[in-house]
Protein backbone atom coordinates (compact mmCIF):
# COMPACT_ATOMS: atom_id res chain seq x y z
CA UNK A 1 0.00 0.00 0.00
CA UNK A 2 1.12 3.69 -0.28
CA UNK A 3 0.45 6.60 1.10
CA UNK A 4 0.19 8.74 -2.46
CA UNK A 5 -3.27 8.62 -2.12
CA UNK A 6 -3.90 11.48 -0.51
CA UNK A 7 -0.76 12.79 0.14
CA UNK A 8 -0.95 16.62 0.35
CA UNK A 9 1.51 18.45 -2.01
CA UNK A 10 1.96 22.31 -1.44
CA UNK A 11 1.92 24.39 -4.72
CA UNK A 12 1.90 28.11 -5.55
CA UNK A 13 -2.19 27.57 -6.27
CA UNK A 14 -2.55 25.48 -2.92
CA UNK A 15 -2.82 22.20 -1.91
CA UNK A 16 -3.05 19.45 -4.28
CA UNK A 17 -3.26 15.50 -3.70
CA UNK A 18 -4.54 12.10 -6.22
CA UNK A 19 -8.01 11.10 -4.92
CA UNK A 20 -10.46 8.15 -5.74
CA UNK A 21 -12.62 9.56 -8.99
CA UNK A 22 -16.51 10.00 -7.96
CA UNK A 23 -19.43 10.05 -10.09
CA UNK A 24 -19.02 13.85 -10.88
CA UNK A 25 -15.47 13.37 -11.41
CA UNK A 26 -16.25 11.17 -14.52
CA UNK A 27 -18.45 13.37 -15.43
CA UNK A 28 -15.98 16.32 -15.74
CA UNK A 29 -13.40 13.77 -17.36
CA UNK A 30 -15.73 13.23 -20.33
CA UNK A 31 -16.65 16.35 -20.82
CA UNK A 32 -12.94 17.56 -20.93
CA UNK A 33 -12.15 15.01 -23.29
CA UNK A 34 -15.75 16.57 -25.79
CA UNK A 35 -15.33 20.32 -25.08
CA UNK A 36 -14.15 21.84 -28.66
CA UNK A 37 -10.29 22.85 -27.88
CA UNK A 38 -7.73 23.43 -29.93
CA UNK A 39 -4.53 21.37 -27.88
CA UNK A 40 -6.36 18.77 -27.35
CA UNK A 41 -7.38 18.50 -30.96
CA UNK A 42 -3.62 18.55 -31.62
CA UNK A 43 -2.95 15.40 -29.18
CA UNK A 44 -5.98 13.12 -30.12
CA UNK A 45 -7.23 11.00 -32.49
CA UNK A 46 -10.77 11.85 -32.46
CA UNK A 47 -11.86 8.87 -34.68
CA UNK A 48 -10.42 6.46 -31.63
CA UNK A 49 -12.21 8.06 -29.38
CA UNK A 50 -15.76 6.01 -28.43
CA UNK A 51 -18.49 8.64 -27.81
CA UNK A 52 -18.98 10.73 -24.63
CA UNK A 53 -20.92 7.62 -22.76
CA UNK A 54 -18.61 5.11 -23.85
CA UNK A 55 -15.82 6.97 -22.84
CA UNK A 56 -17.29 7.96 -19.43
CA UNK A 57 -18.11 4.13 -18.46
CA UNK A 58 -14.41 3.09 -19.68
CA UNK A 59 -13.01 5.56 -17.10
CA UNK A 60 -15.65 4.16 -14.52
CA UNK A 61 -14.17 1.18 -14.96
CA UNK A 62 -11.06 2.18 -13.97
CA UNK A 63 -12.25 3.21 -10.83
CA UNK A 64 -9.64 2.29 -8.55
CA UNK A 65 -10.95 -1.00 -6.44
CA UNK A 66 -7.68 -1.39 -3.96
CA UNK A 67 -6.58 -4.17 -6.16
CA UNK A 68 -2.85 -5.15 -6.78
CA UNK A 69 -3.88 -6.79 -10.03
CA UNK A 70 -6.22 -4.19 -11.56
CA UNK A 71 -4.76 -3.29 -14.95
CA UNK A 72 -6.19 0.02 -15.66
CA UNK A 73 -6.64 2.44 -13.20
CA UNK A 74 -7.64 6.16 -13.27
CA UNK A 75 -7.75 9.32 -10.19
CA UNK A 76 -8.91 12.15 -9.56
CA UNK A 77 -6.23 15.31 -8.58
CA UNK A 78 -7.97 17.68 -6.57
CA UNK A 79 -6.95 21.21 -5.26
CA UNK A 80 -7.78 22.50 -2.21
CA UNK A 81 -10.94 25.52 -1.69
CA UNK A 82 -13.40 26.33 0.36
CA UNK A 83 -15.59 23.31 -0.22
CA UNK A 84 -12.19 21.15 0.55
CA UNK A 85 -11.07 19.93 -2.85
CA UNK A 86 -12.21 20.34 -6.57
CA UNK A 87 -11.22 18.68 -9.78
CA UNK A 88 -8.33 20.10 -11.39
CA UNK A 89 -6.75 17.08 -13.11
CA UNK A 90 -6.40 13.21 -12.99
CA UNK A 91 -4.08 10.65 -14.11
CA UNK A 92 -4.66 6.93 -15.37
CA UNK A 93 -2.50 4.17 -15.33
CA UNK A 94 -2.81 1.73 -18.24
CA UNK A 95 -1.06 -1.60 -17.50
CA UNK A 96 0.59 -4.40 -19.97
CA UNK A 97 3.08 -5.86 -18.13
CA UNK A 98 5.47 -5.52 -15.46
CA UNK A 99 7.46 -3.57 -17.46
CA UNK A 100 5.09 -2.13 -20.33
CA UNK A 101 3.17 0.18 -18.57
CA UNK A 102 1.83 3.98 -19.76
CA UNK A 103 0.35 7.00 -18.18
CA UNK A 104 -0.91 9.49 -18.82
CA UNK A 105 -2.52 12.91 -16.78
CA UNK A 106 -4.43 15.82 -17.94
CA UNK A 107 -4.85 18.94 -16.08
CA UNK A 108 -8.61 19.90 -16.43
CA UNK A 109 -8.84 23.43 -15.23
CA UNK A 110 -7.17 25.63 -17.53
CA UNK A 111 -6.58 28.40 -14.62
CA UNK A 112 -4.81 25.52 -13.54
CA UNK A 113 -1.92 24.98 -16.22
CA UNK A 114 1.17 26.21 -16.11
CA UNK A 115 0.73 26.50 -12.16
CA UNK A 116 3.67 23.77 -11.53
CA UNK A 117 0.99 21.46 -10.52
CA UNK A 118 2.82 18.82 -12.88
CA UNK A 119 6.02 19.44 -11.81
CA UNK A 120 4.89 19.74 -7.92
CA UNK A 121 2.96 15.87 -7.72
CA UNK A 122 5.25 14.25 -10.48
CA UNK A 123 7.16 12.26 -7.68
CA UNK A 124 3.37 11.70 -5.91
CA UNK A 125 2.27 10.10 -9.13
CA UNK A 126 5.17 7.66 -9.36
CA UNK A 127 4.49 6.80 -6.02
CA UNK A 128 0.64 6.05 -6.59
CA UNK A 129 1.84 4.40 -9.65
CA UNK A 130 4.62 1.61 -8.48
CA UNK A 131 3.32 1.53 -4.19
CA UNK A 132 0.18 0.24 -5.55
CA UNK A 133 0.55 -1.79 -8.37
CA UNK A 134 3.27 -4.08 -9.24
CA UNK A 135 5.18 -2.50 -11.97
CA UNK A 136 9.09 -2.75 -12.56
CA UNK A 137 8.98 0.18 -15.68
CA UNK A 138 7.16 3.26 -16.43
CA UNK A 139 7.00 4.34 -19.72
CA UNK A 140 6.40 7.79 -20.51
CA UNK A 141 4.99 8.73 -24.47
CA UNK A 142 4.99 12.29 -24.79
CA UNK A 143 4.64 14.51 -28.07
CA UNK A 144 7.51 16.27 -28.89
CA UNK A 145 5.51 19.64 -29.55
CA UNK A 146 4.01 18.94 -26.13
CA UNK A 147 6.86 21.67 -24.72
CA UNK A 148 5.57 22.01 -21.41
CA UNK A 149 4.79 18.69 -20.31
CA UNK A 150 8.50 17.54 -22.15
CA UNK A 151 10.19 19.90 -19.75
CA UNK A 152 9.10 19.08 -17.04
CA UNK A 153 9.88 15.39 -17.41
CA UNK A 154 13.31 16.76 -18.51
CA UNK A 155 14.15 17.71 -14.98
CA UNK A 156 13.18 14.02 -13.85
CA UNK A 157 14.00 11.30 -16.68
CA UNK A 158 16.25 11.37 -19.59
CA UNK A 159 14.53 10.71 -23.20
CA UNK A 160 15.48 7.38 -24.83
CA UNK A 161 14.50 7.35 -28.05
CA UNK A 162 12.38 9.81 -30.25
CA UNK A 163 10.56 8.36 -33.20
CA UNK A 164 7.40 8.20 -35.09
CA UNK A 165 4.71 6.15 -33.61
CA UNK A 166 1.86 5.11 -35.78
CA UNK A 167 -0.74 4.16 -33.09
CA UNK A 168 0.11 5.50 -29.79
CA UNK A 169 -0.51 4.66 -26.67
CA UNK A 170 -4.32 5.86 -25.05
CA UNK A 171 -6.14 7.90 -27.46
CA UNK A 172 -3.21 9.96 -28.98
CA UNK A 173 -3.22 10.35 -32.75
CA UNK A 174 0.28 9.12 -34.67
CA UNK A 175 2.98 11.41 -34.49
CA UNK A 176 6.75 11.91 -33.29
CA UNK A 177 6.96 11.27 -29.78
CA UNK A 178 9.22 11.22 -26.63
CA UNK A 179 9.73 8.07 -24.93
CA UNK A 180 11.28 8.03 -21.23
CA UNK A 181 11.02 4.80 -18.96
CA UNK A 182 11.16 5.03 -15.29
CA UNK A 183 12.00 1.96 -13.66
CA UNK A 184 11.70 0.91 -9.70
CA UNK A 185 15.19 1.56 -9.20
CA UNK A 186 15.41 4.96 -10.45
CA UNK A 187 12.65 6.07 -7.72
CA UNK A 188 15.11 6.97 -5.10
CA UNK A 189 17.27 9.72 -7.21
CA UNK A 190 14.13 11.01 -8.48
CA UNK A 191 13.02 11.44 -5.27
CA UNK A 192 16.29 13.41 -4.25
CA UNK A 193 15.67 15.47 -7.83
CA UNK A 194 12.66 16.26 -6.82
CA UNK A 195 13.51 17.90 -3.08
CA UNK A 196 15.68 20.13 -5.74
CA UNK A 197 12.75 21.57 -8.09
CA UNK A 198 10.86 24.78 -8.36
Amino acid sequence: MTDALGRRVATRLGDVWFDDVTDADLDAIADYFYQPDAHLDTLLDRARMPDRAGLRARYASWRYAGDPGQMSSVFALRLADQAGGRLVGFTNLLRKTATDNYSHWHILDPAARAGGISSAVYMTRLDLYFGLFPIERLIHQTRVTNTGVNRMLDKFVPVAKTEFVERPDGLAKPGEFHTRHVWRADLPRMREIAGGVK
